[in-house]
């Protein structure tokens, strides 16, 4: 499933909106989540889940092909949480 996908579905159940606004709708929630990402904030859903950044301290690892040490820097990475409901929902 795909952001078009998830808008045909939102416009589907709503007689009162177009897949245009569906769409517009979608993309702006995820921007949305994605900026709040980018602060550093956490994003929470109820009922299914939690966006969390979290930092990668720098660290050495190995080149595949070579063997030699290569320093990896530190990043930031987002995780995503499950809901108990949503994990409830998967697991039927």
């Amino acid at each position: 499933m795909n952001t078009a996908d998830i808008a045909e579905a939102l416009a589907a159940a709503d007689d009162k909106i177009n897949k245009t606004q569906a769409k517009a709708l979608v993309d702006g929630v995820f921007k949305a989540i994605a900026e709040a990402a980018a602060k550093g904030e956490e994003v929470s859903i109820p009922g299914f889940g939690k966006f969390k950044v979290q930092d990668k301290p720098a660290r050495t690892g190995r080149n595949p092909a070579t063997g030699a040490a290569v320093e990896i820097a530190a990043s930031k990475k987002i995780a995503f949480t499950a809901a108990k409901q949503l994990k409830d929902a998967v697991n039927g």
